[in-house]
C-alpha cells in the first residue's frame, strides 16, 4: 500500500555538473551499452545455436550474459535519454520500478556466480559425480532458484518502499534510482526499511561470496596436485574466465559500498558506483570470448556459415564449363 504521496516525480541530476560534456557523455554511454548488449546477446545465440556448448557450464553462461543484458536495458536508455534531452524527470512508478530490477538482477548475479563456481567445483574436483549430479533438470532449478529468489525477496522490500512518504524535495543526485539516494529523500521512519535492507544484502552477498571463495579454494588445490603441466593448464582454463568474472564483480561492489563515505566527495562516489553497472556487463562477453577456446571455435563457425567460401565461385564455372 502506498504512503501519502506528495513527490509524483523525481529528478535524477545524473551528471550535471559536467554539463559541457554532455554530449561526449552520451556518446561515451552509448558505445558502452551498444558493446555490452551486442557482446552479451551474441555470447546467448552461441550457446542456443551450437549443439557443443549445449552443457551446464554454458547453459549457466548464456543465463549470466542474459542477465547481464537485462541488468544494462534497466538503467542505460533512461540514462542517454536524459543526457541527449536534458529530461531528467521520472516518474515515481518508472523509479521504483527500476529500482526493483536493479536489486532483483543484483541478488540474482550473486546466486548466478556462486551457482557457476559450484559447477566448476564438482567438475574438476568431483569428475566423476559430475554428469551425474549436474543433470539437465538439476541445472534449470539452479538457474531458475537464481532468478526467482532475488525478483521474491526484493518484493518485501519493494513493498515497504512504497510505504515510505515522499513529500520533497524530489531532486536526486544520481544518474539511476539507486537504493541510497532513493532512501534519502524520504521524510517518513527509514529504520524498518534500512533493517530489512541490510539483512537482504547479507543474504545475498556473504553466503554467496563465501561459497564462491571455498569453491575456488578447493579447485586450485585440486589443480595443484595434477601432475602434468598440460592437465593443469586444461584444468585451470575451464573456470579461469568465470574467476575474473567473479573478481569484477565482487571488487567492484566492494571498492563502492566499503568505502568509507565521509572521505568520498559525492561526484566521486556516482563516478565509482559506474564500477558495478558498467564494468561487469561490459567485460563478460569479451573475459569469455578471448579466454574460452570453445566459444571463440563456436564463433567462428557461425561466421563461416554466414560468409559464403571463396571457392564457390570457381566451382560454378568450373560445372559451366564442362
Amino acid at each position: 500500500m502506498l504512503g501519502n504521496q506528495t513527490t509524483t516525480t523525481f529528478i535524477l541530476l545524473g551528471f550535471g555538473e559536467f554539463y559541457k560534456l554532455q554530449m561526449l557523455l552520451f556518446l561515451t554511454f552509448l558505445a558502452i551499452y551498444i558493446v555490452t548488449i551486442s557482446g552479451n546477446i551474441l555470447i546467448v545465440a552461441l550457446v542456443v545455436l551450437n549443439k557443443h556448448l549445449h552443457t551446464p557450464m554454458y547453459f549457466f553462461l548464456g543465463n549470466l550474459s542474459f542477465l547481464e543484458a537485462c541488468y544494462s536495458s534497466n538503467i542505460f536508455p533512461r540514462m542517454l535519454s536524459a543526457l541527449m534531452t536534458g529530461d531528467r524527470t521520472i516518474s515515481f512508478s518508472s523509479c521504483f520500478t527500476q529500482w526493483y530490477l536493479f536489486g532483483s538482477l543484483e541478488a540474482a548475479e550473486c546466486c548466478l556466480l556462486c551457482v557457476m563456481s559450484y559447477d566448476r567445483y564438482l567438475a574438476i574436483c568431483k569428475p566423476l559425480h559430475y554428469t551425474i549430479t549436474m543433470k539437465t533438470t538439476t541445472c534449470i532449478q539452479l538457474a531458475a532458484a537464481s532468478w526467482i529468489n532475488g525478483f521474491i525477496v526484493f518484493l518485501i522490500l519493494l513493498n515497504l518502499m512504497l510505504q515510505l512518504t515522499f513529500c520533497g524535495p524530489s531532486e536526486m543526485d544520481h544518474y539511476f534510482c539507486d537504493y541510497f539516494p532513493l532512501l534519502k529523500l524520504s521524510c517518513s521512519d527509514t529504520s524498518m526499511v534500512e533493517i530489512m535492507s541490510f539483512v537482504v544484502a547479507a543474504i545475498f552477498t556473504l553466503p554467496p561470496f563465501l561459497l564462491t571463495l571455498v569453491s575456488y579454494v578447493y579447485i586450485i588445490a585440486a589443480i595443484v596436485k595434477i601432475p602434468s603441466t598440460t592437465g593443469r593448464q586444461k584444468a585451470f582454463s575451464t573456470c579461469s574466465s568465470h574467476l575474473v568474472v567473479v573478481s569484477i564483480f565482487y571488487g567492484s561492489l566492494m571498492i563502492v559500498y566499503m568505502l568509507p563515505k565521509t572521505e568520498v566527495k559525492k561526484e566521486m562516489q556516482k563516478i565509482s558506483s559506474l564500477l558495478y553497472t558498467t564494468l561487469p556487463p561490459l567485460a563478460n562477453p569479451f573475459i569469455y570470448s578471448l579466454r574460452n577456446k570453445e566459444v571463440k571455435e563456436a564463433l567462428r563457425n557461425n561466421i563461416g556459415r554466414l560468409i559464403p567460401h571463396k571457392s564457390s565461385p570457381k566451382k560454378i564455372v568450373n560445372v559451366v564449363n564442362l
